[in-house]
């Protein structure tokens, strides 16, 4: 069953709009007279995965390039669709509070309208590119929402990508002062690093499992060994995946969230 949620967002000040995924009998399921309910349990709450867009795109970024909603049928998870614009999902100096939306206020709307699961093992959440970093953000920010958080293509390192886009090697979307403010020329060390963030989480003691994939094409692809290799130093234990061949691209995310998903449902 896939919706399309219009509804008023007090963190947001404004309507947004909010598409969800909930399993049903359709899809590739065979649907016959007996069993239909069984593989459902509303009752107790199904799995929860928020899936992230990247930059210029918005909650229908999923439904319109990747085949997701077959791939969350198959696992018998809701699956969260939201729009941030090219925020990396923060609560912006000069905009949005898209961090406070993200963790607070989407959380309890889906848990309270829709069969979804409150437990911290049931919930997920993954992203490309811009994306990607939110997932991690989102998920090392706040470890005590998600069991997991998965990354593809991300933009990691986030202090990196900002001086790559001052120099002009790397496209940039982003209004970087509206979004960090006076941040944004030393984000290394801050809670918007993930690389902090990840410190700080293994100090408390509690910790989402990570997962990180990029093809060896993507213009991301050295920030990524880059990321990968800094963290694993630092104790990190994350499934990682190279992809030969891709690009920073659908034909590959609409690949790896298949994988994601069979590693989220472990």
């Amino acid at each position: 069953m896939f919706l399309s949620c219009h509804y008023f967002s007090f963190v947001l000040g404004r309507n947004v709009e909010v598409n969800v995924i909930v399993p049903t009998p359709e899809g590739n399921e065979q649907i016959t007279a007996e069993g239909k309910e069984a593989r459902y349990d509303y009752e107790n709450g199904l799995p929860v995965v928020y899936l992230l867009h990247g930059a210029y795109g918005d909650n229908n970024s999923w439904m319109r390039f990747s085949s997701v909603e077959r791939a969350l049928q198959a696992h018998n998870c809701i699956g969260v669709m939201a729009g941030v614009e090219n925020s990396f999902y923060q609560d912006m100096v000069h905009g949005s509070k898209y961090y406070t939306f993200m963790t607070e206020e989407l959380p309890a709307y889906i848990t309270r309208i829709f069969p979804a699961s409150k437990k911290r093992e049931d919930t997920y959440i993954a992203g490309f590119s811009m994306g990607g970093y939110g997932a991690w953000y989102l998920a090392l920010s706040r470890p005590d929402l998600y069991a997991k958080s998965a990354s593809m293509s991300g933009a990691l390192d986030i202090a990196a990508l900002y001086e790559s886009a001052k120099e002009g090697a790397v496209e940039s979307p982003f209004a970087w002062r509206d979004i960090f403010g006076h941040l944004t020329d030393h984000l290394a060390g801050t809670d918007r690093d993930l690389f902090t963030l990840y410190e700080r989480d293994r100090a408390t003691g509690l910790v989402p499992k990570l997962y990180q994939s990029c093809g060896d094409k993507d213009f991301l692809f050295e920030l990524n060994q880059k990321a990968h290799k800094r963290l694993t130093d630092l104790g990190a234990d994350i499934t990682y995946y190279e992809a030969p061949g891709h690009m920073h691209n659908w034909d590959f995310w609409d690949q790896d969230i298949k994988r994601i998903l069979d590693w989220f449902m472990e």
